[in-house]
């Protein structure tokens, strides 16, 4: 392999590796708890799951050829759940998993396909210029913050409850002890997704 299929390979992983920390945080939560605001100016885990949705789907809808902020998004209401609104609970849990698995499904559909030529191709975002190597960092990165976001809430929420989705509190050294006992090895972390 080289640098750039390892590039798109490796891309690939981390972008499923954060798919599986929000699936396993957002199964964890009560359908109530996926609309908790901290506050008003906050942001549940419901109206973060309609913002990464719309912004994949916009981003990687026709990813090579339109610009990622399509004329049919509407971003404002991606953020429009408030406290006071009635949402029935039997209908939530399929409008979330239709939306965070449709913006999920878009993006891989989109990824997947592209070599290595295709990274040094010029896309546009908000009429911005980039390449497809810096669209997808750039992506990459928005969606592993909200994640982070998702994650921070579930634990918050669930507290004592919370089950780590790394190495959990108080136990890095049993971590690193089993890990330092065995032979060094040449392992990228995405490798053992």
């Amino acid at each position: 392999m080289n640098s750039s299929s390892d590039f798109l390979s490796s891309t690939l992983k981390l972008f499923r590796y954060y798919k599986s920390l929000g699936d396993k945080t957002i199964a964890a939560l009560s359908d109530e708890q996926l609309y908790y605001q901290p506050t008003t100016e906050s942001n549940s885990v419901a109206i973060i799951i309609q913002h990464l949705s719309g912004n994949m789907l916009s981003r990687f809808t026709d990813f090579l050829t339109t610009d990622g902020e399509k004329d049919w998004r509407k971003r404002d209401a991606e953020f429009e759940i408030s406290h006071g609104q009635e949402v029935p609970f039997f209908e939530k849990v399929e409008l979330l998993k239709a939306e965070w698995e449709k913006g999920w499904a878009c993006m891989f559909a989109a990824i997947e396909p592209l070599t290595e030529e295709d990274l040094s191709k010029t896309i546009y975002i908000r009429n911005e210029s980039h390449t497809v190597t810096e669209a997808l960092q750039r992506q990459l990165a928005h969606y592993a913050s909200h994640i982070g976001q998702i994650i921070y809430i579930g634990k918050m929420l669930l507290n004592e409850n919370w089950q780590s989705l790394s190495i959990p509190r108080n136990k890095s050294a049993d971590f690193n002890k089993e890990r330092f006992d065995k032979d060094k090895e040449r392992k990228h972390f995405t490798d053992k997704l």
